[in-house]
């Protein structure tokens, strides 16, 4: 045997020895605190345009929509779900939903996207509007 060799081979191990002793009797790191998850809340929805030719008419319904809050609050995708009944509705609530404003969900404090779903609701004008007289 080597006898320089030999004469490291216990520094080694006693490097090793306090290595492993060196992180004893402290306190491990303190992990970041529990932050439950949030779900998608709506801070700025404004109604839809009633078509004023189904407003005329009498014409009512619900449209429902499967929309993905991104993790700006903003919707990135809207997909009709469920018809109203009628197109022109559908098409009013499909073209208003992307300017609406959420507070997106979290997961552990961050942001995440989100599909909700939301419905969208028209109820015909208990008195038919003034400009109604232009269609007849």
């Amino acid at each position: 045997m080597n006898p320089a060799a030999g004469s490291r081979l216990p520094a080694v191990i006693l490097l090793a020895a306090a290595a492993s002793l060196a992180g004893c009797g402290k306190e491990p790191a303190p992990s970041a605190p529990y932050r439950p998850p949030t779900q998608v809340i709506a801070t700025d929805t404004p109604p839809p345009d009633y078509p004023l030719a189904v407003a005329c008419a009498g014409v009512g319904g619900t449209s429902l929509l499967d929309v993905v809050v991104g993790v700006e609050g903003k919707p990135t995708q809207v997909q009709l779900v469920q018809s109203s009944g009628n197109a022109a509705l559908d098409q009013a609530a499909q073209a208003r939903i992307p300017e609406w404003q959420f507070k997106p969900a979290t997961r552990n404090g961050q942001p995440v996207p989100k599909t909700i779903r939301v419905p969208v609701n028209f109820k015909p004008p208990a008195e038919r509007p003034d400009d109604c007289f232009r269609l007849d």
